[in-house]
């Protein structure tokens, strides 16, 4: 099955956004709000609706730490974009 975007742009399923989250599934990303927060950590949990769990999570802004937590759950609606395997950067 293929998914037909606009301008006839054919997307495969295994390539759909929500897929490629989920096989990164406890691996460590990084997350940037629309307010500018970001939060990196292991996530441990996504559904439906990009909301992310993430493990051992720190929160920073403008590249200044913020805070440590523990868990944080991230809702899908405040997400601006997610950088995966962050260990990279």
């Amino acid at each position: 099955m293929h998914i037909l975007l606009e301008h006839g742009v054919v997307m495969e399923p295994s390539k759909k956004p929500l897929n490629v989250l989920i096989k990164q599934l406890h691996g460590n990303i990084e997350v940037v709000l629309k307010n500018g927060c970001e939060y990196k950590g292991k996530m441990i949990k996504c559904d439906g609706h990009m909301n992310i769990l993430l493990e051992g999570a720190t929160e920073s802004k403008d590249d200044q730490p913020l805070t440590n937590y523990g868990n944080v759950l991230l809702r899908g609606n405040n997400i601006l974009y997610i950088v995966l395997d962050a260990t990279k950067h």
